[in-house]
């Protein structure tokens, strides 16, 4: 295979600085409220350049949202390499997910009514992610429900979806703005929520 040429390599940066500036855009704004416009000025092109890389707004969200399926692709590919219980590789996944949000790098799942939503059900290549990822956390999450580390009587499902919900828990973004709390802090108490829910221990 012949190495990309300076063209193409110069076309690859700046598709990658247009999916940063897209992710940052509906982190901060939401799809429905992002312009293409904006999106052009946050590269320092102009709208016609951009539309020469990605011809919609659609392609521009699901370009981003591809990226963040990739990523954690790449994440649980190396959770799985990882001598680590169903368990413990099911939090590490939902401490990647908060340190992303925290940092502003992961755009929230676009819920039911969510004009994205309709765009990226419609978009192969992130359907195909979405499915592969689900398909590793479903095994993770059997085998921790066999482990007995997940309550067996929950549908693997409905604990697949609450796992996914921490990507756009508004609790983590507040605990953020307030800043009363160490990062690390804020990470343990909602890893001790999601997992171990509210009730404390028994008092003898």
């Amino acid at each position: 295979m012949n190495a990309p040429t300076v063209r193409e390599r110069m076309l690859r940066v700046r598709e990658e600085a247009i999916v940063d500036a897209v992710n940052h855009l509906l982190v901060d704004k939401g799809y429905d409220l992002m312009t293409v416009d904006e999106v052009a000025a946050a590269v320092g092109i102009a709208k016609a350049s951009l539309y020469k890389h990605f011809p919609s707004k659609e392609a521009l969200a699901a370009a981003a949202m591809v990226r963040t399926l990739q990523r954690a692709q790449a994440f649980l590919a190396q959770l799985a390499l990882q001598d680590l219980g169903a368990a413990a590789r099911l939090k590490a996944v939902v401490r990647w997910i908060m340190q992303m949000q925290y940092d502003g790098a992961m755009p929230s799942l676009p819920s039911e009514n969510s004009t994205l939503r309709s765009v990226l059900t419609g978009d192969r290549a992130y359907v195909q992610l979405l499915m592969e990822v689900s398909e590793v956390l479903g095994g993770w999450i059997e085998q921790a429900q066999r482990d007995g580390d997940i309550d067996r009587r929950l549908p693997p499902d409905v604990v697949l979806f609450t796992l996914y919900a921490r990507a756009c828990d508004p609790v983590l973004p507040i605990l953020k703005a307030g800043g009363q709390y160490e990062r690390e802090q804020v990470f343990e108490w909602l890893l001790g929520t999601c997992f171990d829910g509210l009730a404390g221990p028994r008092q003898g």
